[in-house]
């Protein structure tokens, strides 16, 4: 396993930690997230507002991790992200697509169906 493939990992068994600044740590200074519905956004004050902001109706996440390939400074790493929202969980499958630089995530790119995360909010 690649450094960067350890740091992905890591970053993706962090988030059921639900800590905000544990999970932005793992960016540089000016890390993009690209959360591919809408725009992205750049910088760590601003990455810490936006995923404050959707963390704080979870109540509990975890990320099974399917498929991860890497080359270089590039990971690349399908799963399905299990989201529970009050009392509803939604299952959400998606790819997410990493660049990083000197051990943090210098650009991360989500793929997902924003319908597929919306419908079970419903």
């Amino acid at each position: 396993m690649s450094d960067n493939e350890r740091i992905v990992r890591d970053f993706i068994a962090t988030w059921p930690s639900l800590d905000v600044d544990r999970i932005v740590d793992f960016f540089t200074e000016d890390g993009v997230y690209y959360n591919m519905p809408i725009a992205p956004v750049a910088g760590r004050v601003n990455l810490r507002g936006f995923i404050a902001t959707f963390l704080k109706d979870w109540t509990k996440t975890n990320w099974d991790i399917l498929n991860v390939a890497s080359s270089g400074n590039v990971v690349i790493a399908e799963r399905i992200d299990h989201i529970h929202v009050g009392d509803k969980q939604i299952d959400l499958p998606c790819c997410g697509v990493f660049e990083l630089e000197n051990g943090k995530i210098k650009v991360w790119r989500d793929y997902f169906d924003l319908a597929t995360y919306s419908k079970a909010l419903a």
